[in-house]
């Protein structure tokens, strides 16, 4: 036996097959939206702090309508495989291509709110449907 711990070792073909099939598909996926959001160029929104103006890019998993302090707003959740992160329309009701499910690119300042990131009204690309 060598004295190289297993994790330290390079990975060989076999080993990387064993690995896929034996993780979950929320981990692949975790980490496919890591790599994108790395060969992108964006900023991973688990290393976004308060008040930090960014480019973050993910999928929606939500989208919801409610009201903040008596005017629309929709919100939805973007998570980019490192963490999750409130997108938030003030005034609108809808946004055609605002759906779970749908790859986007945000851009703005990152706020706090009750403990969650938050993007206000941010300048936004909606990636296409399915696989480039």
């Amino acid at each position: 036996m060598s004295a190289v711990p297993r994790s330290e070792k390079p990975a060989g073909r076999f080993r990387r097959m064993l690995d896929r099939l034996s993780t979950s598909q929320e981990d692949l996926e975790s980490e496919e939206l890591r790599e994108e959001a790395d060969t992108a160029g964006c900023t991973r929104i688990g290393d976004c702090h308060d008040r930090q103006i960014v480019t973050v890019t993910g999928t929606l998993r939500t989208v919801t309508l409610r009201p903040r302090a008596g005017v629309p707003a929709l919100e939805a959740e973007l998570f980019d495989g490192s963490a999750a992160l409130d997108v938030v329309w003030l005034g609108r009701r809808s946004i055609v291509g605002i759906e779970p499910g749908r790859r986007l690119i945000a851009s703005g300042r990152i706020s706090m709110s009750r403990g969650r990131r938050v993007l206000f009204n941010p300048k936004y690309e909606l990636r296409p449907l399915g696989r480039e």
